[in-house]
């Protein structure tokens, strides 16, 4: 299979940028089928090391060998900037991955990516997570075939050694506890923390806003303040790794939990297939599980947040009835089971493809795993809105800052909701 190079992209780009102004109304020419066949190019970042992309393009060719799939490969870190200056330059990629709904918003709003309504009416809509993600006022430019969700991931040797029950369905104060209960010296005389929260922002902030119904871009962000003070509060008494070591020694939250230095850990779904390659290939030996994530009080349905991954077709595609032909394909039944087969959570789900998923060599097999994998309700990370990247950004500034310790509580989520008010909501 051919990739496209970040060279390739730059001189495209370039070269987009110069005929901007004289590519006329009849849109772009089409690219030379090579060996008759049609060469559908495919945005995408890490295609090494992100291998649902492989599965995809894959089995799709063995369904369409009239059809070669050429990746358009980027740096993960720089996708979001590479995707808009293509854009910007008139690019003729097919297919755009699209990484998070922030930069779908923007693209569809600025005009950049192909109505699809036609693809989205033939899906199977009841069953297809994350797709009201996508809906701008009754019209859709993208559709997902991936729909990652947060989980409470455990070592489960190190509870049974402390003769603690597995986190089955427990709340945030429950969290707490076993987390301060866990802390302790390994036999190598390593430090093992109770919990392990990474960085970002969302591990305080969308857990809040997911099960307090709170608004992200509303400006009023009162209820963080509980998630912040179990935080920090863990962090004070050393049973979570503090911020400021974590974000200066840049650490990995893979090493964290694949070590065994932690007993327990948040995380996204995204991290089951990554998880499961490592003990196929030896690099753990951890005794895991995963439970649904904390909640705030018992006995309601399990909230919790994630993402869903989408594929959208370019406005200045070269190949666009086939581009929609593949999102399609992706977002249906074949897709899901292409990538369900190696452990990446499909957007559609249903007890088939359930099952296909837990058949993957290496994931846990007990009641609790499986159960967790079925949660009520996954609220947005962030909402679709003209609006999120800005907030996004102080959000997350504020956010540092208070689990640095140069903001208390208080005064940061008071700063928050006033900068989004004065910057963005304007």
């Amino acid at each position: 299979m051919k990739r496209t190079t970040l060279a390739a992209i730059a001189l495209a780009a370039a070269a987009g940028l110069g005929l901007t102004g004289c590519a006329g109304a009849a849109g772009p020419a089409e690219k030379p089928a090579a060996e008759g066949k049609t060469t559908l190019s495919v945005s995408v970042w890490n295609y090494e090391g992100t291998p649902e992309f492989k599965a995809l393009f894959d089995a799709y060719e063995a369904a369409n060998p009239n059809v070669d799939i050429e990746p358009v490969d980027i740096l993960a870190d720089d996708y979001p900037q590479k995707v808009t200056t293509m854009l910007a330059g008139g690019d003729t990629t097919d297919v755009l991955t699209m990484k998070n709904v922030i930069d779908y918003s923007r693209y569809a709003s600025n005009g950049q990516l192909q109505e699809i309504n036609s693809v989205v009416d033939k899906l199977d809509k009841e069953n297809l997570a994350g797709l009201d993600a996508f809906d701008l006022q009754g019209k859709y430019f993208a559709a997902p075939y991936r729909q990652d969700f947060w989980l409470l991931y455990y070592n489960k040797d190190l509870f049974k050694a402390a003769g603690l029950e597995e986190p089955n369905n427990i709340t945030w104060d429950e969290y707490a506890e076993l987390a301060k209960k866990m802390t302790g010296t390994a036999a190598d005389g390593k430090k093992v923390y109770g919990t392990y929260q990474h960085t970002w922002r969302s591990l305080v902030q969308a857990v809040a806003a997911a099960q307090n119904d709170g608004d992200l871009i509303g400006g009023d962000y009162s209820f963080f303040k509980d998630q912040y003070s179990m935080t920090l509060d863990l962090q004070k008494g050393g049973t979570l790794m503090d911020f400021g070591t974590a974000k200066s020694q840049k650490t990995s939250y893979r090493t964290m939990f694949e070590s065994g230095q932690t007993a327990m850990m948040p995380m996204g779904s995204w991290y089951i297939s990554s998880f499961a390659a490592a003990l196929k290939d030896g690099k753990t030996n951890v005794n895991w599980g995963f439970a649904q994530l904390p909640q705030k009080s018992k006995g309601g349905d399990i909230t919790t947040f994630g993402s869903p991954t989408a594929f959208a077709v370019n406005k200045n595609a070269q190949h666009s009835d086939e581009a929609k032909k593949f999102i399609e394909w992706a977002a249906g039944v074949e897709g899901a089971k292409a990538i369900a087969k190696i452990g990446v959570v499909p957007a559609l789900q249903t007890d088939d493809i359930t099952e296909e998923y837990f058949k993957l060599k290496g994931l846990p097999a007990d009641e609790l795993s499986k159960e967790a994998f079925a949660p009520d309700k996954t609220a947005l990370e962030m909402p679709v809105s003209d609006k999120s990247a800005a907030t996004d950004k102080i959000l997350t500034q504020e956010h540092e800052l208070i689990m640095a310790g140069e903001r208390s509580i208080d005064d940061g989520i008071a700063e928050m909701g006033k900068r989004v008010k004065d910057e963005v909501l304007k």
